[in-house]
């Protein structure tokens, strides 16, 4: 297997040629989401980000075990805060694993709407209670932990001292942050402010709440990944994804508590997709500038002038490479729209080109940028930029501007299937009714299309042109040539 992937290493800060650990397999690990609302849209672009890396390390003919977990239990991002999802259970007044149900079903209907294909395992948290008061008591015996009051904290200045730089992956100083630190209920019971619980004393109003050594309590939030990331793919695995904000605190930690559990680096290669932004602003709910994936797609939201589907969502979020931001609006999402229409109606032609003796169009060098494109760190835009030229030619040879031999007409229909679909993962992802739709406007386009060769076949110019602007207002432009009258759309 020819392997010419190079990925950005986010620990190095450079790209670096991918050679996984075990020789045609892949072992990655992605942080899901924790369950306590629906799934935010930012979320979404960092789940098909490592979507379309699992597909292409597949396509490459790896051997891939996709991890990625569901966090049901433990987030607790500082010490003065509750676990998010007993929060969540208490406001609502209901049981915590209602709300971990609830909003494990919608994410799952999301990704599986956007085209995203499931991971290989997806454990969660409460499945793995014991395994994470086995790690704790294992580095607890190693003394980079410590008792406080039935809760277990993590030495962050003794494994900094001992062990390996503690801020490698986010490029903190130690001694900066301790500064930094703002003070914080709970602290008290730390020798140092950046040390992280492993494990939690439940306080009385806890829900969710597990019999340890030390205490009735739950596991902190970083060692679950630490956990089932190494249980399921090894002590040392080859890729770790997630998204940006879960560099510091959150994989940093994971980095310290698998150098003293396991005396190995866990992760060969870090990757890190970047934020999305609405409107050039940050999503927040307070100010109204925020979206979920179902309102873009129903069109039930206040920000946008119509619903979009999830097959154009896909497509607008692989328009700009995972490690850049990416601002949502109208516009964007109108010309994706487009562009994801032309581009669909191109790989559909693509079946029904006539075929010449000579090709006019270098076919092996236009697959070859496909790879080039996806081998450089996964650049989706230089990818979607390549397919449009193999596009372009498609429209050429219809309108005869350009030849392809039968030989490259295979080649060509395959790399479109291998890299749009099986890639960058645009099938259509439509409903049963939604396909019914989409049939009865191509038999009303038609219709249409049989009534106006009728006028033209009478000499009613004044209807035939009516039949073909009217049309034209609604991006809808027919083309007549000598195979009789098509469609597409502007």
């Amino acid at each position: 297997m020819k392997n010419n992937l190079k990925i950005y290493n986010s620990l190095t800060g450079k790209k670096e040629k991918f050679e996984p650990i075990v020789p045609g397999h892949v072992g990655m690990y992605v942080c899901g989401p924790t369950v306590y609302s629906n799934v935010h849209l930012g979320n979404v672009r960092t789940f098909i980000s490592f979507d379309v890396i699992y597909r292409y390390l597949k396509f490459l003919g790896f051997k891939v075990r996709y991890v990625r977990n569901i966090t049901d239990a433990g987030h607790l991002e500082d010490d003065s805060q509750e676990d998010k999802i007993s929060k969540k259970a208490r406001l609502e007044k209901l049981e915590p694993m209602e709300i971990v149900q609830q909003y494990t079903i919608d994410f799952h209907k999301v990704l599986e709407l956007v085209n995203n294909l499931p991971p290989n395992i997806e454990p969660t948290a409460t499945g793995h209670i014991i395994e994470q008061i086995e790690m704790t008591k294992e580095i607890l015996d190693k003394g980079y932990a410590y008792e406080s009051d039935g809760s277990i904290y993590f030495d962050v200045v003794k494994y900094n001292k001992e062990v390996d730089k503690y801020g490698k992956l986010s490029g903190r100083n130690i001694e900066e942050m301790i500064a930094n630190t703002r003070e914080l209920d709970g602290q008290d019971e730390k020798r140092n402010p950046q040390d992280f619980a492993l494990w939690k004393k439940a306080k009385p109003q806890h829900i969710m709440r597990w019999t340890s050594p030390w205490s009735n309590g739950f596991p902190g939030w970083h060692l679950e990944c630490s956990v089932m990331s190494t249980k399921y793919l090894g002590e040392q695995f080859d890729i770790h994804g997630g998204g940006m904000d879960l560099k510091f605190p959150h994989h940093e930690c994971e980095i310290a508590q698998g150098r003293t559990a396991n005396d190995v680096d866990p992760v060969k290669y870090w990757m890190h997709a970047n934020m999305l932004t609405l409107n050039g602003k940050k999503m927040s709910k307070s100010t109204g500038n925020h979206l979920l994936p179902n309102e873009i797609f129903s069109g039930d939201n206040q920000l946008l002038s119509k619903a979009y589907s999830p097959a154009v969502a896909r497509f607008f979020m692989l328009q700009a490479h995972y490690r850049n931001m990416l601002d949502l609006s109208e516009d964007a999402l109108q010309a994706a729209e487009k562009g994801y229409k032309r581009l669909m109606e191109a790989i559909k032609d693509s079946k029904n080109l006539p075929v010449s003796n000579a090709s006019s169009f270098d076919v092996d060098k236009w697959i070859n940028s496909l790879y080039e494109a996806m081998n450089d760190d996964f650049n989706t835009p230089i990818l979607v930029a390549n397919l449009f030229e193999g596009a372009k030619f498609v429209n050429q040879i219809k309108s005869e501007k350009a030849t392809i031999t039968e030989a490259d007409k295979e080649k060509l229909q395959k790399a479109f299937q291998g890299f749009a679909f099986d890639v960058l993962g645009l099938h259509k992802t439509q409903q049963v009714g939604e396909q019914q739709n989409e049939q009865a406007f191509d038999k009303t386009i038609q219709l249409l299309i049989e009534l106006r060769n009728q006028a033209r076949a009478d000499k009613n110019w004044a209807l035939s042109d009516k039949i073909r602007d009217e049309l034209a207002k609604f991006g809808i432009q027919l083309k007549d040539g000598k195979d009789g009258t098509s469609y597409s759309f502007k």
